[in-house]
């Protein structure tokens, strides 16, 4: 299957994503310091109307922590609401998932913002219960007059910011109370033109299952891309791939879960990822069956060292331990490793990011891990850009040069270099190991009785919605596995 999948085109709508579209500019962008500074800027520039899709928004956190460069407050819900006031023409909508609500009654922040919120006309918040028990809407997107479009894994909420120093001890990296908090890795995307403007059309969909309302198109706008924003890429077409569990009315989309399987299939060389899990059955057998090839490509895999909190590392934990030693068995040929970088200090930097890039072919971004939530009961948006000439290709590797050029603490020419050298990512990687910010291969750890039991559970991290295959009936269930075989 790999070698007949290797010349067929990845992005195809209607299977591996929903459409593809034109962005003028696209820009890949790493932890969260850019983004946020970026994102205040963008909205300020509004004319019509600012939407934001989010798992989860703390109105406390700073948006600049290092000491703020964008005019108006620093912080979230301050700012938002200085901008509504100086933008009365442009109106403001929050989406955020309904059961994150109980962690924002944890922090105590509710009372403040809703009532800050509510206070003004253009200002709406509104929270999306649209989903089967228990699924969680994990979207991070931002976009603002259908004109300019963030999109990836980086959430407006506590913890998330860092610079790509990732320095031990940051003293801006902490709490609204003033704990220190860890080191932590992301990323996002900004894209404009068309697909921002599809971007838009997706958040007013996802507006319109939540609250019933739908919002109106704002009209063709500015050019609001910021000034010191650096494309990596202009004119290049880009995939929008969604998963959407079936709920009520609405169908099972799963083109998140079709994307992955169609890209590890069709890697020749090396397949390179970061997510926060490695809880996947189906993306987990799809490697293990590129590792038993003969001739098959390299995969390396960028993990966190372990799961926040104890329920999480009890099952995604235990099941990534479980299914690690699944690979290894199938790794007859060595070309398997998963790591966890850490700081100069030799702090584990908790790993958020979801990211894929395959060969010099295909870059991928988004909110999806590699877990089964992600791919068929969560609400996920990846962005993907898949090489049509050899710029893109140049620009896809040396991306992923420089997300290793961080991770490892060198310059992403020395590690372009080293893998010429080598002709390995792997061996690349590894003749690095030595430096004091690094790639520490991860050990497959002991999984006790209780974790064991947790992590074959659906509680936590099922494929589908309860029911979804008596309903869909046996002939769907047969071409699903099909598709992924």
């Amino acid at each position: 299957m790999a070698n007949e999948m290797a010349d067929e085109p990845l992005l195809v709508p209607g299977d591996t994503c929903w459409r593809v579209e034109r962005a003028r500019r696209f820009t890949f962008i790493v932890d969260a310091a850019d983004y946020y500074r970026f994102a205040k800027q963008a909205m300020l520039a509004a004319r019509h109307s600012v939407l934001l899709i989010g798992w989860d928004f703390d109105s406390r956190i700073e948006l600049e922590p290092e000491g703020a460069t964008v005019e108006g407050p620093n912080r979230l819900g301050p700012f938002l609401t200085w901008a509504a006031d100086r933008r009365p023409d442009v109106q403001f909508h929050l989406l955020k998932w309904n059961l994150g609500v109980l962690e924002t009654l944890s922090r105590g922040e509710t009372p403040f913002y809703l009532m800050q919120w509510m206070a003004k006309k253009n200002i709406r918040m509104k929270l999306d219960a649209a989903h089967p028990r228990m699924a969680a809407h994990h979207q991070k997107i931002v976009v603002i007059d259908d004109a300019l479009a963030f999109c990836g894994g980086i959430d407006m909420t506590l913890g998330r910011w860092d610079t790509r120093d990732h320095r031990d001890d940051d003293p801006s990296r902490r709490s609204p109370w003033g704990r220190k908090l860890d080191p932590w890795h992301d990323a996002t995307t900004c894209v404009d033109g068309p697909v921002a403007k599809a971007l838009g059309e997706l958040a007013r969909d996802r507006w319109k299952r939540a609250t019933g309302e739908e919002l109106p198109v704002p009209p063709d706008g500015d050019d609001l891309w910021p000034d010191d924003l650096a494309p990596h890429f202009e004119d290049v077409d880009v995939a929008i791939a969604r998963t959407y569990a079936a709920y009520e009315d609405y169908e099972q989309v799963s083109e998140i879960e079709q994307l992955y399987l169609a890209a590890i299939a069709a890697a020749r060389r090396t397949i390179y990822v970061e997510s926060q899990y490695f809880a996947s059955r189906q993306i987990v057998e799809a490697i293990m069956r590129r590792l038993r090839e003969p001739d098959g490509p390299e995969i390396v895999i960028v993990n966190p060292e372990s799961q926040e909190g104890w329920l999480e590392e009890s099952t995604m934990g235990a099941a990534r331990a479980k299914l690690l030693a699944h690979v290894r068995k199938a790794d007859v040929n060595g070309r398997f490793r998963i790591y966890y970088p850490v700081t100069e200090g030799g702090t584990p930097i908790y790993v958020h990011a979801k990211i894929m890039i395959v060969d010099d072919r295909l870059l991928r971004v988004g909110s999806s891990n590699l877990n089964n939530r992600s791919m068929g009961f969560d609400t996920e948006c990846d962005l993907a850009v898949e090489a049509g000439d050899d710029q893109t290709r140049r620009e896809i590797v040396s991306l992923r040069h420089d997300l290793l050029g961080e991770h490892l603490g060198v310059p992403a020419e020395d590690v372009a270099a080293r893998i010429e050298e080598t002709g390995s990512l792997i061996a690349a990687i590894e003749a690095f190991s030595k430096t004091s910010r690094r790639l520490v291969e991860l050990p497959i750890r002991e999984v006790g009785d209780v974790e064991d039991a947790l992590s074959e559970t659906d509680f936590v991290d099922p494929e589908r919605p309860p029911g979804f295959w008596k309903r869909a009936g046996r002939r769907v269930k047969r071409r699903f596995r099909r598709k992924r075989a």
